[in-house]
C-alpha cells in the first residue's frame, strides 16, 4: 500500500513483510463476525467528539450521521496494530512468495484480460502495465484478498487509541470526505485493519490526493469489482513520485573479486560507468546500459544476489519504504513479460538452511505425520506448530526453529 502520504509526508510504517493472505498482509484473511466492536464508553466520547469536528472541517451532517452509525472500538484493529512484525522474511522467502508461478501465471492472465484498459493508464501516466499489475498482484492477490474490515471503524479505532492518533485521525478525515464525494458507501469501504482499500490497497489519504476516476463514471471507485480506478491510482502515484518509463528498476549483477562490500546500499549512488570500471556486470558478463545514478543494493549481504538500483527502485519505495517490498514488486513486473528468475546464489539461512534444504525439512515433517501446510520453503506459523509437534514428539526442547540438526534428525528418523 502507498504508506509515504502526500501532503504530510508521514510514513505509516506498516508490516511490509507480513505474509498473510496477500504478501504485504495488508487484507488478511479474517471474516466480518471478528471485526466486531465491543462496548467502550470512552470511546464513544472521543467519537462524539470527532463527529463535531468533522462537521467543522466541511463534510456534511448526512455522510457523518451515515459514516458513523453504530460504529464501535474494534479490539482486533489494535492487536493487528500492535503484532506488526511477525514474520520478517529474508529475500529469498519473500520473493518465493512475492514471484510464486501461481501469481506469475495469475498476473499474466490479468495482463491479457486487462491490456486495453492497462495500455491506456500506461499511455496517460507512463507506468508501465506489468508495474501497475505486479502491484495489483502484491496488494490484493489480484483483488481476490482485499480485506473485510470496516473501514471507518477501524481508523476511528486507532485514531482513538492515539498511538498515531495524528495520522489515523487525518486517513479518517480523508475516507469521510471520500463519502461525501460519493466514491463509496459505507458498507463498501472496506479493507485492511490500518485503512488500505481496494485492489491496490489504497490509504483514504492517497485516494484523496492522488485519485483518478478513470472510467469516468464520476467516482475514484477504488472498491469496485472493475479494477480501472485503482490500478490509474496507483499508476498517477508512481508517476508523481518520479517513475520514468522504459527504465528498469533494477538489474541484477555480478560483482569483481574483492567487491569492496561497503560500497554497496540503496544510498550509495554514483554512475553506472564508474561501477562498470570497477568490474560490475549483468548477469551475462556484458556492460549495464546507462540509466542514471545507480546504487549497489546486498540484500542478503555480500554472498546473496546483486542488484543495480536505479530512480524506479525509489518510486517503488515510495509504495512501501521495505527493501524487500520494492524488490517484490519489480522482480514479478519483470517476470511478468518473461523475465528470468534471479539467478544469484542464496546464502543459508541463520540457522544453517538453504531454501532446498527448508523445503526438504517440511517434506520429511509431513511425511512423519507433522504437518507443515505446504513445502514452499518458507517456515510460518504452520510449519513453526509442525516442528514443535516433533520434537515433543522425540522428546526434545520445543523450539519452533527449523535448523540444519533438526534437518539431519529428521533425515535419521524418516
Amino acid at each position: 500500500m502507498p504508506v509515504q502520504i502526500s501532503r504530510r509526508a508521514v510514513s505509516l510504517g506498516l508490516p511490509a513483510l507480513l505474509l498473510t493472505g496477500c504478501v504485504t498482509g495488508g487484507a488478511g484473511l479474517v471474516s466480518r463476525d471478528e471485526w466486531r466492536s465491543v462496548p467502550n464508553a470512552d470511546f464513544d466520547r472521543w467519537l462524539a467528539g470527532f463527529r463535531v469536528r468533522a462537521v467543522e472541517n466541511g463534510i456534511s451532517e448526512a455522510t457523518v450521521t451515515r459514516a458513523f452509525r453504530g460504529v464501535g472500538y474494534v479490539p482486533l484493529v489494535i492487536e493487528r496494530d500492535r503484532n506488526q512484525a511477525e514474520f520478517n522474511r529474508t529475500m529469498e522467502d519473500y520473493l518465493a512468495i512475492a514471484a510464486s508461478e501461481e501469481r506469475i501465471s495469475m498476473g499474466r492472465a490479468k495482463l491479457r484480460q486487462h491490456d486495453r484498459v492497462l495500455q491506456a493508464i500506461e499511455d496517460r501516466f507512463g507506468v508501465e502495465k506489468h508495474v501497475m499489475c505486479a502491484v495489483w498482484g502484491m496488494e490484493s492477490f489480484y483483488g481476490t484478498r482485499e480485506g473485510d474490515a470496516p473501514v471507518i471503524a477501524a481508523l476511528a479505532t486507532l485514531t482513538f487509541d492515539g498511538r498515531r492518533g495524528r495520522f489515523f485521525g487525518s486517513q479518517l478525515m480523508s475516507a469521510l470526505r471520500a463519502l461525501d464525494r460519493g466514491d463509496s458507501t459505507v458498507a463498501q469501504m472496506r479493507g485492511s485493519w490500518a485503512g488500505a482499500m481496494g485492489h491496490t490497497q489504497i490509504m483514504p489519504e492517497v485516494l484523496e490526493d492522488y485519485g483518478v476516476d478513470f472510467d469516468g463514471d464520476g467516482r475514484r471507485g477504488c472498491w469496485d469489482d472493475d479494477p480501472t480506478d485503482a490500478l490509474a491510482t496507483t499508476a498517477n502515484y508512481l508517476a508523481r513520485h518520479g517513475w520514468r518509463r522504459g527504465q528498469p528498476w533494477a538489474v541484477e549483477v555480478q560483482l569483481p573479486e574483492g567487491f569492496d562490500e561497503s560500497l554497496a546500499g540503496r544510498t550509495r549512488t554514483r554512475s553506472v560507468a564508474s561501477w562498470m570500471n570497477m568490474g560490475v556486470r549483468d548477469m551475462d558478463g556484458n556492460r549495464v546500459p546507462d540509466h542514471g545514478e545507480a546504487a549497489i543494493l546486498l540484500q542478503m549481504g555480500i554472498e546473496g544476489p546483486a542488484l543495480m538500483i536505479f530512480r524506479n527502485f525509489t518510486a517503488i519505495r515510495r509504495y512501501n519504504p521495505a527493501n524487500n517490498y520494492v524488490i517484490g514488486i519489480g522482480h514479478l513486473s519483470d517476470r511478468l513479460v518473461g523475465g528470468p528468475p534471479i539467478r544469484g546464489n542464496y546464502p543459508p539461512d541463520e540457522n544453517g538452511l538453504t531454501r532446498a534444504g527448508r523445503i526438504e525439512l517440511q517434506e520429511r515433517l509431513t511425511a512423519q505425520g507433522f504437518d507443515t501446510g505446504g513445502s514452499d520453503g518458507v517456515i510460518g506459523p504452520a510449519s513453526r506448530a509442525a516442528i514443535r509437534a516433533y520434537e515433543r514428539a522425540q522428546g526434545l526442547p520445543e523450539t519452533g526453529v527449523a535448523t540444519d540438526e533438526l534437518l539431519a534428525r529428521l533425515r535419521q528418523t524418516g
